[in-house]
Protein backbone atom coordinates (compact mmCIF):
# COMPACT_ATOMS: atom_id res chain seq x y z
CA UNK A 1 0.00 0.00 0.00
CA UNK A 2 1.34 3.72 -0.76
CA UNK A 3 2.83 5.12 1.96
CA UNK A 4 1.12 8.50 3.57
CA UNK A 5 2.64 11.82 2.09
CA UNK A 6 1.37 15.12 3.68
CA UNK A 7 1.42 18.08 1.42
CA UNK A 8 2.36 16.44 -1.60
CA UNK A 9 1.85 18.76 -4.91
CA UNK A 10 1.88 17.35 -8.31
CA UNK A 11 1.08 19.00 -11.59
CA UNK A 12 -0.08 17.02 -14.45
CA UNK A 13 -0.50 17.89 -18.02
CA UNK A 14 -3.56 15.28 -19.53
CA UNK A 15 -3.27 13.84 -23.11
CA UNK A 16 -4.76 15.19 -25.98
CA UNK A 17 -9.01 14.82 -26.20
CA UNK A 18 -9.71 11.08 -27.93
CA UNK A 19 -13.29 11.87 -28.72
CA UNK A 20 -12.61 16.10 -30.15
CA UNK A 21 -9.55 14.60 -32.01
CA UNK A 22 -12.02 11.72 -34.02
CA UNK A 23 -14.51 14.32 -34.56
CA UNK A 24 -12.40 17.03 -35.69
CA UNK A 25 -10.18 14.34 -38.38
CA UNK A 26 -14.00 13.41 -39.38
CA UNK A 27 -15.44 17.00 -40.23
CA UNK A 28 -11.79 18.65 -41.65
CA UNK A 29 -11.99 15.48 -44.12
CA UNK A 30 -15.36 16.81 -45.65
CA UNK A 31 -14.76 20.55 -45.24
CA UNK A 32 -14.02 23.26 -47.71
CA UNK A 33 -10.27 24.29 -47.40
CA UNK A 34 -7.31 22.95 -45.17
CA UNK A 35 -7.71 22.83 -41.20
CA UNK A 36 -4.79 22.40 -39.25
CA UNK A 37 -5.58 20.53 -35.71
CA UNK A 38 -3.63 21.00 -32.69
CA UNK A 39 -2.63 18.87 -30.11
CA UNK A 40 -4.39 15.46 -31.48
CA UNK A 41 -4.74 12.31 -29.36
CA UNK A 42 -1.89 9.59 -30.87
CA UNK A 43 -3.60 5.96 -29.94
CA UNK A 44 -4.95 3.51 -31.36
CA UNK A 45 -8.49 4.42 -32.03
CA UNK A 46 -7.18 8.03 -33.77
CA UNK A 47 -4.98 6.00 -35.67
CA UNK A 48 -7.83 4.02 -37.03
CA UNK A 49 -9.78 6.84 -38.35
CA UNK A 50 -7.01 8.85 -39.28
CA UNK A 51 -6.46 5.41 -41.59
CA UNK A 52 -9.74 4.86 -43.11
CA UNK A 53 -10.09 8.50 -43.57
CA UNK A 54 -6.75 8.16 -46.18
CA UNK A 55 -8.38 5.44 -47.66
CA UNK A 56 -10.91 7.19 -49.00
CA UNK A 57 -8.99 9.85 -50.50
CA UNK A 58 -7.86 12.35 -47.71
CA UNK A 59 -4.77 14.00 -47.78
CA UNK A 60 -3.40 13.73 -43.94
CA UNK A 61 -0.31 14.72 -42.71
CA UNK A 62 1.09 15.38 -38.78
CA UNK A 63 4.66 17.44 -38.12
CA UNK A 64 5.07 18.67 -34.77
CA UNK A 65 2.21 17.64 -32.60
CA UNK A 66 -0.37 18.91 -35.30
CA UNK A 67 -2.39 17.13 -37.92
CA UNK A 68 -2.88 18.48 -41.65
CA UNK A 69 -6.02 17.39 -43.21
CA UNK A 70 -6.50 18.73 -46.66
CA UNK A 71 -10.22 19.01 -46.82
CA UNK A 72 -12.32 16.63 -49.86
CA UNK A 73 -15.22 18.42 -49.42
CA UNK A 74 -19.00 17.10 -48.49
CA UNK A 75 -18.73 15.27 -52.04
CA UNK A 76 -14.66 15.05 -52.53
CA UNK A 77 -14.76 11.54 -50.69
CA UNK A 78 -13.90 8.35 -52.89
CA UNK A 79 -14.85 4.78 -53.06
CA UNK A 80 -12.00 2.70 -50.94
CA UNK A 81 -10.31 0.20 -52.69
CA UNK A 82 -10.91 -2.31 -50.14
CA UNK A 83 -12.77 -2.85 -46.45
CA UNK A 84 -12.40 0.18 -43.70
CA UNK A 85 -10.63 -1.27 -40.60
CA UNK A 86 -11.72 0.55 -37.33
CA UNK A 87 -9.90 -1.75 -35.34
CA UNK A 88 -10.90 -1.86 -32.07
CA UNK A 89 -12.97 2.00 -32.24
CA UNK A 90 -16.05 2.31 -31.88
CA UNK A 91 -16.40 6.01 -32.64
CA UNK A 92 -14.27 5.16 -36.11
CA UNK A 93 -17.20 3.10 -36.97
CA UNK A 94 -20.40 4.48 -35.55
CA UNK A 95 -18.91 8.19 -36.45
CA UNK A 96 -18.00 6.74 -40.36
CA UNK A 97 -21.27 4.71 -40.90
CA UNK A 98 -23.01 8.03 -40.68
CA UNK A 99 -20.68 9.86 -43.01
CA UNK A 100 -20.62 6.70 -45.25
CA UNK A 101 -23.78 6.08 -45.41
CA UNK A 102 -24.87 9.56 -47.80
CA UNK A 103 -22.38 8.62 -50.30
CA UNK A 104 -22.61 7.98 -53.94
CA UNK A 105 -20.53 4.35 -53.78
CA UNK A 106 -20.45 1.35 -51.93
CA UNK A 107 -18.47 0.68 -48.65
CA UNK A 108 -17.69 -1.59 -45.97
CA UNK A 109 -16.59 -1.32 -42.37
CA UNK A 110 -15.05 -3.64 -40.44
CA UNK A 111 -13.37 -4.06 -37.33
CA UNK A 112 -11.00 -6.50 -34.82
CA UNK A 113 -11.02 -7.46 -31.56
CA UNK A 114 -14.09 -6.41 -29.06
CA UNK A 115 -15.78 -3.65 -31.48
CA UNK A 116 -16.94 -6.79 -33.58
CA UNK A 117 -18.85 -7.87 -30.40
CA UNK A 118 -20.18 -4.87 -29.73
CA UNK A 119 -24.03 -3.66 -31.06
CA UNK A 120 -24.67 -1.92 -34.43
CA UNK A 121 -27.95 -1.81 -34.80
CA UNK A 122 -28.54 1.22 -31.99
CA UNK A 123 -26.98 3.38 -34.95
CA UNK A 124 -27.74 1.55 -38.89
CA UNK A 125 -31.66 1.42 -37.81
CA UNK A 126 -31.65 5.21 -37.36
CA UNK A 127 -29.46 5.51 -40.50
CA UNK A 128 -31.70 3.00 -42.27
CA UNK A 129 -34.97 5.75 -41.43
CA UNK A 130 -33.19 8.16 -43.07
CA UNK A 131 -32.80 5.88 -46.61
CA UNK A 132 -29.53 4.51 -45.92
CA UNK A 133 -28.85 1.29 -47.40
CA UNK A 134 -26.94 -0.32 -44.36
CA UNK A 135 -26.77 -3.76 -43.23
CA UNK A 136 -25.02 -5.47 -40.57
CA UNK A 137 -23.96 -9.59 -39.31
CA UNK A 138 -27.05 -9.74 -36.98
CA UNK A 139 -26.72 -6.56 -35.32
CA UNK A 140 -22.77 -6.34 -35.32
CA UNK A 141 -20.03 -5.59 -37.76
CA UNK A 142 -18.89 -5.70 -40.31
CA UNK A 143 -21.45 -2.72 -41.95
CA UNK A 144 -22.10 -2.84 -45.47
CA UNK A 145 -23.07 0.25 -46.43
CA UNK A 146 -24.60 1.25 -49.82
CA UNK A 147 -24.41 4.81 -51.07
CA UNK A 148 -28.02 6.33 -50.60
CA UNK A 149 -30.01 9.62 -51.09
CA UNK A 150 -30.83 10.53 -47.81
CA UNK A 151 -33.93 11.89 -46.31
CA UNK A 152 -34.13 14.34 -43.38
CA UNK A 153 -36.07 12.47 -40.58
CA UNK A 154 -36.96 13.11 -36.90
CA UNK A 155 -35.07 10.88 -34.52
CA UNK A 156 -35.92 10.38 -31.05
CA UNK A 157 -32.94 8.65 -29.35
CA UNK A 158 -34.09 6.21 -26.36
CA UNK A 159 -30.46 4.62 -25.92
CA UNK A 160 -28.44 7.80 -24.55
CA UNK A 161 -25.47 7.43 -26.88
CA UNK A 162 -23.22 10.46 -28.22
CA UNK A 163 -21.94 8.62 -30.94
CA UNK A 164 -25.35 7.64 -32.55
CA UNK A 165 -26.37 11.13 -32.19
CA UNK A 166 -22.97 11.99 -33.92
CA UNK A 167 -23.35 9.51 -36.52
CA UNK A 168 -26.99 11.32 -37.44
CA UNK A 169 -25.68 14.19 -37.35
CA UNK A 170 -23.01 13.00 -40.27
CA UNK A 171 -25.61 11.43 -42.16
CA UNK A 172 -27.93 14.45 -41.70
CA UNK A 173 -25.39 16.50 -43.80
CA UNK A 174 -26.01 14.61 -47.01
CA UNK A 175 -29.45 14.48 -46.44
CA UNK A 176 -32.29 16.32 -48.42
CA UNK A 177 -34.02 18.43 -46.37
CA UNK A 178 -33.45 19.21 -42.37
CA UNK A 179 -33.15 16.52 -39.59
CA UNK A 180 -33.79 16.93 -35.79
CA UNK A 181 -32.95 15.14 -33.08
CA UNK A 182 -34.67 14.60 -29.38
CA UNK A 183 -32.10 12.89 -26.81
CA UNK A 184 -33.97 10.87 -23.39
CA UNK A 185 -30.94 12.13 -21.70
CA UNK A 186 -27.98 14.50 -22.50
CA UNK A 187 -24.98 13.63 -24.08
CA UNK A 188 -21.37 14.86 -25.12
CA UNK A 189 -21.65 17.33 -27.73
CA UNK A 190 -18.42 17.68 -29.23
CA UNK A 191 -19.90 16.88 -32.73
CA UNK A 192 -22.64 19.49 -32.35
CA UNK A 193 -20.05 21.82 -31.33
CA UNK A 194 -17.52 21.85 -33.87
CA UNK A 195 -20.16 21.13 -36.92
CA UNK A 196 -21.45 25.07 -35.15
CA UNK A 197 -17.36 25.80 -35.47
CA UNK A 198 -17.36 25.26 -38.86
CA UNK A 199 -20.23 27.08 -40.01
CA UNK A 200 -22.91 23.83 -40.27
CA UNK A 201 -26.13 25.37 -39.99
CA UNK A 202 -27.06 23.88 -36.84
CA UNK A 203 -29.52 24.79 -33.76
CA UNK A 204 -30.00 23.03 -30.21
CA UNK A 205 -32.47 23.78 -27.49
CA UNK A 206 -32.12 21.88 -24.23
CA UNK A 207 -32.32 17.83 -25.34
CA UNK A 208 -33.16 18.84 -29.34
CA UNK A 209 -31.14 19.26 -32.00
CA UNK A 210 -32.03 20.85 -35.55
CA UNK A 211 -29.80 21.19 -38.30
CA UNK A 212 -29.68 21.61 -42.17
CA UNK A 213 -27.69 19.77 -44.36
CA UNK A 214 -25.05 21.88 -46.10
CA UNK A 215 -21.12 22.43 -46.70
CA UNK A 216 -18.75 22.95 -43.79
CA UNK A 217 -15.43 25.65 -43.89
CA UNK A 218 -12.11 24.47 -42.49
CA UNK A 219 -11.02 26.15 -39.72
CA UNK A 220 -8.16 25.27 -37.11
CA UNK A 221 -8.97 23.37 -34.22
CA UNK A 222 -7.12 22.92 -31.09
CA UNK A 223 -7.71 19.65 -29.02
CA UNK A 224 -7.95 19.77 -24.99
CA UNK A 225 -6.77 17.27 -22.95
CA UNK A 226 -8.86 14.24 -22.53
CA UNK A 227 -10.98 14.16 -19.36
CA UNK A 228 -11.37 10.67 -19.67
CA UNK A 229 -7.74 10.30 -19.69
CA UNK A 230 -7.02 12.33 -16.61
CA UNK A 231 -10.32 10.74 -14.68
CA UNK A 232 -7.81 7.95 -13.25
CA UNK A 233 -5.86 10.75 -11.78
CA UNK A 234 -8.58 12.78 -10.16
CA UNK A 235 -10.13 9.80 -8.64
CA UNK A 236 -6.46 8.46 -6.81
CA UNK A 237 -5.54 12.08 -6.19
CA UNK A 238 -9.19 12.63 -4.28
CA UNK A 239 -8.51 9.54 -2.38
CA UNK A 240 -5.28 10.44 -0.79
CA UNK A 241 -5.00 12.36 2.37
CA UNK A 242 -2.51 15.42 2.05
CA UNK A 243 -2.52 15.23 -1.42
CA UNK A 244 -2.81 18.50 -4.26
CA UNK A 245 -2.99 17.80 -7.99
CA UNK A 246 -3.19 20.09 -10.62
CA UNK A 247 -4.54 19.66 -13.62
CA UNK A 248 -3.56 21.84 -16.81
CA UNK A 249 -5.14 22.52 -20.20
CA UNK A 250 -8.10 19.87 -19.66
CA UNK A 251 -11.18 19.70 -21.22
CA UNK A 252 -14.31 21.02 -19.33
CA UNK A 253 -17.30 20.17 -21.37
CA UNK A 254 -20.48 19.41 -19.17
CA UNK A 255 -20.74 16.48 -20.97
CA UNK A 256 -17.63 14.26 -20.03
CA UNK A 257 -17.48 16.07 -16.50
CA UNK A 258 -20.29 14.29 -14.62
CA UNK A 259 -17.23 12.42 -12.22
CA UNK A 260 -16.21 16.36 -11.27
CA UNK A 261 -20.10 16.62 -10.03
CA UNK A 262 -20.51 13.20 -8.46
CA UNK A 263 -17.37 13.47 -6.73
CA UNK A 264 -17.71 16.82 -5.30
CA UNK A 265 -21.26 15.63 -3.86
CA UNK A 266 -19.28 13.25 -2.20
CA UNK A 267 -17.32 15.75 -0.64
CA UNK A 268 -14.05 16.17 -2.74
CA UNK A 269 -12.45 19.64 -2.65
CA UNK A 270 -11.88 20.20 -6.72
CA UNK A 271 -11.48 23.77 -7.93
CA UNK A 272 -12.55 24.68 -11.64
CA UNK A 273 -11.07 27.45 -13.04
CA UNK A 274 -12.36 27.59 -17.17
CA UNK A 275 -10.53 29.19 -19.67
CA UNK A 276 -11.10 30.73 -22.94
CA UNK A 277 -11.87 28.44 -25.30
CA UNK A 278 -13.24 27.11 -28.47
CA UNK A 279 -14.89 25.27 -30.19
CA UNK A 280 -14.30 22.90 -26.82
CA UNK A 281 -14.20 24.71 -23.03
CA UNK A 282 -11.38 23.85 -21.22
CA UNK A 283 -9.28 24.93 -18.28
CA UNK A 284 -7.29 23.59 -14.93
CA UNK A 285 -8.66 21.84 -12.01
CA UNK A 286 -7.25 21.86 -8.61
CA UNK A 287 -7.87 18.56 -6.73
CA UNK A 288 -7.48 17.80 -2.95
CA UNK A 289 -7.35 14.69 -0.89
CA UNK A 290 -10.64 14.83 0.72
CA UNK A 291 -13.09 12.66 3.14
CA UNK A 292 -15.64 11.49 0.77
CA UNK A 293 -19.59 10.35 1.57
CA UNK A 294 -21.87 7.72 -0.29
CA UNK A 295 -24.38 9.00 -2.46
CA UNK A 296 -26.73 8.21 -4.66
CA UNK A 297 -25.94 8.11 -8.23
CA UNK A 298 -29.28 9.02 -10.89
CA UNK A 299 -29.72 7.60 -14.44
CA UNK A 300 -29.52 10.88 -15.68
CA UNK A 301 -26.48 11.63 -14.64
CA UNK A 302 -24.56 8.15 -16.16
CA UNK A 303 -24.05 9.73 -19.98
CA UNK A 304 -21.59 12.80 -18.54
CA UNK A 305 -19.54 9.84 -16.84
CA UNK A 306 -19.94 6.43 -18.37
CA UNK A 307 -16.50 5.93 -18.97
CA UNK A 308 -15.34 7.12 -15.41
CA UNK A 309 -17.86 4.76 -13.65
CA UNK A 310 -15.28 2.26 -12.55
CA UNK A 311 -13.59 5.09 -11.19
CA UNK A 312 -16.30 6.36 -9.12
CA UNK A 313 -17.04 2.69 -7.71
CA UNK A 314 -13.53 2.59 -6.73
CA UNK A 315 -14.03 6.11 -4.60
CA UNK A 316 -16.89 5.09 -3.04
CA UNK A 317 -15.57 1.76 -1.67
CA UNK A 318 -13.65 4.76 0.31
CA UNK A 319 -16.12 6.41 1.39
CA UNK A 320 -18.02 6.85 4.67
CA UNK A 321 -21.73 4.83 3.88
CA UNK A 322 -23.09 3.20 0.82
CA UNK A 323 -23.14 4.64 -2.80
CA UNK A 324 -26.11 3.47 -5.39
CA UNK A 325 -25.18 4.10 -8.72
CA UNK A 326 -28.55 3.63 -10.88
CA UNK A 327 -28.98 3.54 -14.93
CA UNK A 328 -25.51 1.43 -15.02
CA UNK A 329 -27.21 -0.85 -17.97
CA UNK A 330 -24.85 1.13 -21.17
CA UNK A 331 -21.79 -0.61 -19.69
CA UNK A 332 -22.49 -3.77 -20.31
CA UNK A 333 -22.21 -2.23 -24.20
CA UNK A 334 -18.28 -0.73 -24.30
CA UNK A 335 -14.97 -1.96 -24.98
CA UNK A 336 -15.93 -5.08 -22.57
CA UNK A 337 -18.99 -5.88 -19.99
CA UNK A 338 -17.44 -2.98 -17.97
CA UNK A 339 -20.18 -4.29 -15.08
CA UNK A 340 -18.70 -7.43 -15.18
CA UNK A 341 -15.30 -6.21 -15.86
CA UNK A 342 -15.92 -3.81 -12.31
CA UNK A 343 -17.07 -6.43 -10.56
CA UNK A 344 -14.27 -8.53 -11.21
CA UNK A 345 -11.78 -5.65 -10.22
CA UNK A 346 -13.78 -5.37 -7.07
CA UNK A 347 -13.00 -9.06 -6.32
CA UNK A 348 -9.33 -8.81 -6.65
CA UNK A 349 -8.87 -6.25 -4.79
CA UNK A 350 -11.17 -7.77 -1.74
CA UNK A 351 -13.77 -5.27 -2.37
CA UNK A 352 -17.46 -5.28 -2.31
CA UNK A 353 -20.05 -4.46 -4.49
CA UNK A 354 -23.45 -5.63 -5.60
CA UNK A 355 -25.56 -5.23 -9.24
CA UNK A 356 -29.00 -5.88 -9.83
CA UNK A 357 -32.36 -4.50 -11.27
CA UNK A 358 -30.15 -1.33 -13.13
CA UNK A 359 -28.10 -0.43 -9.97
CA UNK A 360 -24.62 -1.01 -8.30
CA UNK A 361 -24.06 -0.47 -5.10
CA UNK A 362 -20.95 0.02 -2.79
CA UNK A 363 -20.27 -0.47 0.50
CA UNK A 364 -18.24 2.25 1.79
CA UNK A 365 -14.85 2.62 4.10
CA UNK A 366 -14.17 -1.07 3.03
CA UNK A 367 -10.50 -0.60 4.44
CA UNK A 368 -7.29 -1.76 3.03
CA UNK A 369 -7.39 -3.20 -0.65
CA UNK A 370 -6.19 -6.68 -1.64
CA UNK A 371 -4.27 -7.67 -4.35
CA UNK A 372 -3.06 -9.88 -6.89
CA UNK A 373 -3.87 -10.35 -10.92
CA UNK A 374 -6.33 -7.56 -12.27
CA UNK A 375 -8.21 -9.17 -15.41
CA UNK A 376 -8.47 -6.17 -17.59
CA UNK A 377 -10.50 -7.82 -20.45
CA UNK A 378 -8.36 -5.77 -22.77
CA UNK A 379 -10.73 -2.98 -21.66
CA UNK A 380 -8.32 0.07 -21.45
CA UNK A 381 -10.77 1.95 -18.56
CA UNK A 382 -10.56 -1.04 -15.97
CA UNK A 383 -6.45 -1.41 -16.55
CA UNK A 384 -6.53 2.61 -15.66
CA UNK A 385 -9.04 1.70 -12.66
CA UNK A 386 -6.50 -1.16 -11.71
CA UNK A 387 -3.72 1.20 -11.21
CA UNK A 388 -5.65 3.47 -9.13
CA UNK A 389 -6.55 0.38 -7.35
CA UNK A 390 -3.22 -0.73 -6.29
CA UNK A 391 -2.41 2.63 -4.77
CA UNK A 392 -4.37 1.38 -1.79
CA UNK A 393 -3.76 -2.25 -1.93
CA UNK A 394 -2.01 -3.92 0.81
CA UNK A 395 -0.39 -6.48 -1.54
CA UNK A 396 1.09 -6.37 -5.51
CA UNK A 397 -2.02 -5.66 -7.93
CA UNK A 398 -0.62 -6.47 -11.55
CA UNK A 399 -2.28 -5.71 -14.38
CA UNK A 400 -3.25 -8.46 -16.65
CA UNK A 401 -2.69 -7.28 -20.69
CA UNK A 402 -1.87 -3.73 -19.76
CA UNK A 403 -0.81 -2.74 -22.77
CA UNK A 404 -4.73 -2.32 -23.55
CA UNK A 405 -4.38 1.48 -22.76
CA UNK A 406 -2.65 1.76 -25.82
CA UNK A 407 -6.04 2.22 -27.56
CA UNK A 408 -6.53 5.49 -26.05
CA UNK A 409 -3.49 6.63 -23.81
CA UNK A 410 -0.53 4.92 -24.36
CA UNK A 411 1.63 6.72 -22.06
CA UNK A 412 -0.74 5.86 -19.12
CA UNK A 413 1.36 3.91 -16.43
CA UNK A 414 4.14 5.87 -17.30
CA UNK A 415 2.56 9.33 -16.32
CA UNK A 416 0.70 7.71 -13.74
CA UNK A 417 3.71 6.93 -11.73
CA UNK A 418 5.33 10.19 -12.44
CA UNK A 419 2.55 11.42 -10.48
CA UNK A 420 1.97 8.87 -8.10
Amino acid sequence: MRKKHKHLYKIFFPPPDKAVTHRALLLAAISDGSTVISGPAVCEDTAATAACLKKLGVKISSSRGRLMVKGAGLRGLRKPSGPLNAGESGTTMRLLAGLLAGQEFDSVLTGKGSLLKRPMDRVTAPLAAMGAGISSAGGRAPLRIHGSRLSGANHKLLIPSAQVKSAILLAALYAEGPTSITERLATRDHTERLLKYLGARISSGGLNFYLRPGRLNARNIKVPGDFSSAAPFITAACLLPGFKLTIKGIGLNPGRTGLITALKAMGARITVKPAAAAPEPQGELIVYGSKLQGIRVRPDEIPAMIDELPLLALAASRAQGSTVISGIGELRHKESDRLKATLALFKTLGLRAEAGQGRLTIKGRQGIFGGGTAETFNDHRIAMAGAVGGLFAEKPVKIKNPGCVKKSYPDFFKDFKKVF
